[in-house]
């Protein structure tokens, strides 16, 4: 007798089981169908990734708030210009990845000319390539200022589209997507060597801009001339700005 009721329990159990495995399918298919339109888990999986795929990451749009502080500071900022700069910078930065190339980034100081080499360096030693194809920009906007230890810095923003993945020396793709679009944002940092004396990084102080009449080092935020002889310094600023680092947001 006892031995019959342990077996009706574990029948009682197992369909349990099978009824609430039966329940979570019909659910996990209903919500499928309301979200997606169907119910094959497969199908709404890769209609996921279509949308992904041509879905633009959103910027953090700050300036409107941020520009009037940096005119402020440096009345000769051009926002259009350098906005072009670092979207032109970027896109030569992902290039010279997709061909192996350092000598296609088209502007940058040595710390963003060190950082594409270590990039480069990395995918060498692990016996990768890395590919960026048909780039598309979406949107470009300062998304911070910020001023410390004798440097300015200007963050742009960008949100892109491209194609991008990674493939081993076998041509087998390791990271990444032929099929779908890579929908991403990167930082581009664009900078100001305001004060050579107090900057933290060593190869910051081969930077800034000098007065082209006596030598003296400008450090003035955005010094129309300069203090030692009263030399104008104006067309000068804006070749002291460089680009620094690029870095990826997911």
């Amino acid at each position: 007798m006892k031995s019959i009721i342990i077996l009706v329990l574990i029948l009682v159990i197992i369909l349990a089981v099978y009824i609430l495995i039966f329940l979570a399918k019909k659910k996990a298919k209903e919500v499928t169908r309301d979200l997606f339109g169907t119910d094959d888990i497969r199908k709404a999986a890769q209609q996921m990734k279509q949308e992904y795929a041509t879905t633009p990451k959103s910027v953090n749009a700050m300036t409107s708030l941020l520009l009037p502080r940096i005119v402020a500071d440096f009345p000769d900022f051009t926002y259009d210009e350098m906005k072009n700069r670092a979207e032109d910078v970027l896109v030569s930065y992902l290039r010279a990845i997709d061909q192996n190339n350092s000598s296609l980034l088209k502007e940058g100081n040595q710390e963003l000319q060190d950082q594409l080499s270590h990039h480069l360096q990395m995918l060498s030693d692990q016996n990768l390539t890395e590919q960026y194809d048909d780039i598309r920009i979406h949107r470009t906007e300062i998304s911070q200022y910020r001023k410390n230890a004798g440097r300015c810095v200007v963050t742009f923003q960008t949100s892109l589209a491209c194609m991008h993945y990674r493939k081993n020396t076998e041509g087998a793709i390791t990271e990444g997507s032929t099929e779908y679009t890579y929908q991403t944002r990167f930082n581009t940092d664009l900078i100001y060597i305001q004060n050579r004396e107090i900057v933290e990084k060593e190869s910051d102080r081969a930077l800034g801009i000098n007065c082209p009449n006596c030598g003296a080092p400008i450090s003035s935020l955005g010094a129309k001339f300069c203090e030692y002889c009263g030399t104008a310094i104006v067309e000068l600023n804006i070749h002291a700005w460089s680009f620094s680092h690029i870095e990826e947001c997911k």
